[in-house]
C-alpha cells in the first residue's frame, strides 16, 4: 500500500511515505529555539520531496493519513485542512489517526516489555493532553488534564507505566512522583513520528474526507476569551 501520512499537532512537522515494497521514507522539520512551527511553509514541500524521491505522484497513492491531535489549534487546523484538500483533489481515501495513539504505539514497538504507555503532550495553559494504552487496550481515554488530575490518572495505571511525549518531559516531576517512568529528555520516544501514523492507518478504515476532524479536547483560547467578555458584559 502506498500511503502518505503527516502530523502537525505538535511544533514539529512530520511526514512519512509508505511504499508497496514496505520501504518507508520520512521527513521532519523541527523549529529552532524561539522559532514558530513551520507547518504552513514546510508541510507540502516535505510531502512533495518524499513523493519525488519515490518517483510517485498523489494519483498513485492508495490513501492519506493525518494526525488529528489533540495538539495546537493552529497546527491541527493546518494539517487536517491540508489532508482534506488533498483527499478531495486527488480522490484519495483519508484516515484520521490520534496523535496520542501514534505516540504510544511508537514507543511500544513490537517487543517493548512494559505494562502500559501513557502518551502526554504539552497542552499549554498548565495542562497536558494524555491517554494510555496497554497494547491495544485503552486504559485512559484522551483528555486535557491539570497536573493534579494527571497525577491521579497515573496512580490508576499499572505500576511501571512509561510516559512519553513533550508533555511527559514538561511534567516529569508530577509523573514520576505518581509512579510513572519517563525516559530521558532527549529520547526519541518523546517524538511524534508520521511513520507510526502510516503503520496504524494501513490497518484502519478510511472515512469521508469531510468526516475527519481535529480532536481539540477543549475550546481554543479565542473562544474562551470571547465567552469571558460576554459573561462580563452580561
Amino acid at each position: 500500500m502506498r500511503l502518505l501520512a503527516f502530523d502537525t499537532a505538535t511544533p514539529a512537522t512530520t511526514v512519512a511515505l509508505a511504499l508497496a515494497d514496505e520501504k518507508l521514507l520520512t521527513r521532519r522539520h523541527e523549529p529552532g529555539p524561539g522559532e514558530r512551527p513551520g507547518h504552513v511553509s514546510e508541510l507540502l514541500p516535505l510531502a512533495l520531496e518524499l513523493l519525488d524521491e519515490a518517483g510517485v505522484g498523489f494519483a498513485q497513492l492508495d490513501r492519506l493519513a493525518v494526525g488529528i491531535g489533540p495538539g495546537t489549534f493552529t497546527g491541527l487546523r493546518i494539517g487536517v485542512a491540508t489532508a482534506r484538500a488533498l483527499a478531495h483533489a486527488h480522490g484519495l481515501p483519508l484516515v484520521g489517526v490520534s496523535t496520542l495513539r501514534a505516540l504510544a504505539a511508537g514507543a511500544a514497538g513490537p517487543t517493548a516489555d512494559v505494562p502500559a504507555h501513557l502518551a502526554v503532550l504539552d497542552a499549554r495553559r498548565g495542562e497536558a493532553f494524555a491517554a494510555a494504552w496497554a497494547g491495544e487496550q485503552e486504559l485512559l481515554a484522551p483528555a486535557a488534564l491539570a497536573p493534579e488530575a494527571l497525577a491521579e490518572a497515573v496512580a490508576a495505571l499499572p505500576p511501571g507505566t512509561v510516559a512519553i511525549g513533550d508533555g511527559a518531559v514538561r511534567f516529569r516531576a508530577v509523573l514520576e512522583t505518581a509512579g510513572a517512568v519517563v525516559p530521558a529528555d532527549d529520547s526519541a520516544a518523546h517524538r511524534v513520528e508520521a511513520a507510526v501514523h502510516a503503520r496504524l492507518a494501513a490497518g484502519m478504515e478510511p472515512t469521508a474526507a469531510d468526516a475527519v476532524l481535529p480532536a481539540y479536547l477543549r475550546l481554543p483560547d479565542a473562544e474562551l476569551a470571547l465567552r469571558r467578555r460576554r459573561a462580563t458584559a452580561s
